[in-house]
């Protein structure tokens, strides 16, 4: 099962396909989409919507995992995020993909076994869960992170069923 996992963003948006093969998990791609901060709003989420469907395109991932809405202080960028988010949502719903969503602290708790780890924790895991020696960045890691929190998920919904 090959999953793409994203962590949106209004500035700079992670992409991570990660893909499950005989109980192992594998690394297929990620990268981050720096959104231009001078161009207004609809420019930014069309080229978010424009590029997370060329991925979609290209990859063919079987799902989309993504995280799920936290509540921070400033709601004028939960606002953003929002958007964001639903920029990544709609073209997975144009390609027909079931979307799941995973709060930030189970993804935590997924990957590192904490659920208040740090970004540092985060990336360290998802480079040796994955043998890889680099990643594209922070947020690529996150997006990996939570495509790898699917996939451990789902494994263990299977054994358990």
């Amino acid at each position: 099962m090959l999953v793409l996992g994203v962590d949106p963003g209004s500035s700079v948006t992670g992409f991570g396909f990660v893909e499950m093969k005989n109980g192992q998990l594998e690394y297929r791609h990620d990268e981050q989409l720096r959104l231009p901060s001078r161009a207004d709003a609809g420019s930014r989420l069309a080229r978010l919507f424009d590029h997370t469907s060329e991925l979609l395109h290209k990859y063919r991932p079987e799902l989309l995992a993504v995280e799920g809405i936290f509540y921070g202080g400033n709601a004028k960028s939960m606002l953003v995020l929002g958007q964001a988010r639903g920029a990544v949502l709609v073209a997975a719903a144009k390609f027909a993909l079931a979307i799941h969503e995973y709060p930030p602290a189970q993804v935590k708790q997924a990957v590192v076994g904490y659920g208040r780890a740090s970004k540092e924790q985060i990336q360290h895991m998802v480079k040796l869960l994955l043998k890889q020696e680099k990643l594209a960045g922070e947020h690529a890691a996150d997006a990996l992170a939570i495509a790898i929190c699917h996939l451990h998920s789902t494994s263990l919904q299977g054994r358990l069923s």
